[in-house]
């Protein structure tokens, strides 16, 4: 049976646990994070998952997407909190919060949750340092139809506000593998896959390149690039051309150009 309060406190336990959920420490503590944003929550709610605790600000306008959550929360026996807009914005850490957000369990990382047949193009970013990125490639990830994106090494935690932020619903469609270098590449060749690399090292043109499904499609990191190890371990490595001063794009927009090239590789064939 779902719980509905209103909270007016801020020194109320609920408050500093929602609080508390920005900060990576107990976020792992918990194994959950905070998603902000009707449209989020509903891009949540129609992949088939419901927010544990969902947080709305009282005085907000009615929406039927809104009730349409309420109900699967209530149904899901979550709870149903309400509180004013200035201590959701303590709760968020915005200015101008969102007027409803919700508490999610975090899902299954782990290498062998993927089933590499699903789709044809996967995205791998290694060692990736920014939220704003991160949230990128999985919204790239959705929308050229990859199956999801690996994070290898020490990236920036998928999970945090900001990366959920600048996901804009996409993590919640994107299937998300966190793993080491050395524990990807063992699983990656235990089964069919092509690993490619965005390199300027020995590289073909990425334009017309002979991508082979399921695809992974290798960033890294945003100012070093791709370990020389790495890169050295892939099947295909391909460059991007530079015809100004800039000497490689950005690690998000990179894997962006790739994914379409690949998915238009595909579609060709």
């Amino acid at each position: 049976m779902a719980i509905r309060r209103t909270i007016t406190g801020f020194s109320n336990p609920l408050v500093k646990f929602l609080r508390s959920l920005r900060d990576k420490k107990h976020r792992r503590r918990e194994k959950r994070f905070l998603a902000e944003g009707l449209r989020l929550l509903t891009d949540a709610r129609e992949c088939g998952k419901v927010p544990e605790i969902l947080v709305m600000a009282t005085g907000r306008e009615p929406h039927p997407l809104l009730d349409a959550m309420e109900h699967a929360v209530e149904r899901a026996g979550g709870d149903v909190v309400e509180m004013d807009l200035e201590l959701l914005a303590k709760v968020t850490g915005k200015d101008n919060p969102q007027t409803v957000a919700g508490v999610f369990a975090e899902f299954d990382t782990s290498l062998s949750a993927i089933d590499r047949s699903r789709a044809p193009i996967w995205l791998v970013a290694q060692a990736l340092r920014d939220p704003g990125n991160l949230g990128t490639m999985l919204r790239t990830g959705d929308a050229v139809g990859a199956g999801g994106l690996i994070l290898l090494d020490d990236c920036v935690d998928p999970f945090s506000v900001e990366a959920v932020r600048a996901s804009m619903g996409a993590i919640f469609t994107q299937q998300l593998a966190t793993a080491r270098w050395e524990d990807f590449i063992t699983w990656l060749r235990a089964g069919k896959g092509q690993l490619v690399a965005a390199s300027l090292r020995d590289s073909t043109d990425y334009r017309g390149a002979p991508y082979a499904a399921p695809c992974f499609l290798m960033v890294g990191n945003e100012s070093q690039g791709l370990p020389a190890a790495y890169e050295d371990a892939c099947d295909l490595r391909v460059t991007i051309p530079m015809l100004g001063r800039a000497d490689s794009l950005n690690a998000a927009v990179a894997g962006a150009v790739l994914a379409y090239e690949a998915l238009a590789h595909f579609r060709r064939h």
